[in-house]
């Protein structure tokens, strides 16, 4: 593949918006990860709904669908997209809501900062909903997992044996490579989880 140069510096080295008026619409799609780590008794708290704030998760889903339709104004060279899609979900973990989000549009230029950044709003308003409770939280493990549409077309992102991570749908290891799709050991970890 060629090396390509930086895409955002004009000749001057000034930062500069890519001219993506030239391109046709395409079908885009991003999907990004993160997981917010806390303890235990917080995981409870947020499966039980029992956070005095109120529903986190629904707060979280609000929060990420409306960062991705506003990264524009956020990511200085990110172009205003029409997003057509997002879907925001979560995992939950014995100490870990993992986030997984999801983001398409008809447009000239990719998703994958949308996705990103609802993803990452997610996460931080879990922890604003739980800092109450639990200050050793922490957002991790942001990643572009997938993209697909345009020039580049698909990309995903693979684990050391060369399969995708499963968000912990099974068995609720998520995000670390350990643990592949249908691994029956899974469970062993004692890990249980739920998509919300």
């Amino acid at each position: 593949m060629p090396e390509r140069g930086l895409t955002h510096i004009d000749p001057l080295g000034r930062a500069s918006m890519v001219d993506v008026t030239p391109k046709e619409l395409t079908h885009r799609r991003a999907l990004a990860r993160c997981r917010v780590e806390m303890l235990p008794e917080t995981t409870a708290k947020v499966a039980n709904n029992a956070m005095t704030k109120g529903d986190v998760l629904g707060a979280a889903r609000i929060a990420g669908i409306q960062a991705a339709k506003r990264t524009a104004e956020l990511i200085p060279m990110c172009h205003p997209l029409l997003v057509g899609n997002v879907q925001v979900n979560f995992t939950l973990g014995d100490d870990y809501v993992g986030i997984e989000a999801e983001v398409e549009a008809m447009d000239r230029t990719g998703v994958e900062m949308e996705a990103l950044t609802a993803c990452s709003v997610a996460g931080l308003t879990i922890y604003d909903m739980c800092k109450s409770v639990d200050r050793t939280m922490r957002v991790t493990d942001l990643a572009l997992w997938e993209k697909s549409g345009g020039r580049s077309g698909s990309w995903r992102r693979e684990d050391a044996l060369g399969a995708l991570d499963s968000l912990g749908h099974k068995g609720g290891a998520a995000f670390d490579g350990a643990s592949l799709p249908g691994n029956d050991q899974d469970n062993d970890q004692g890990m249980e989880s739920e998509l919300f």
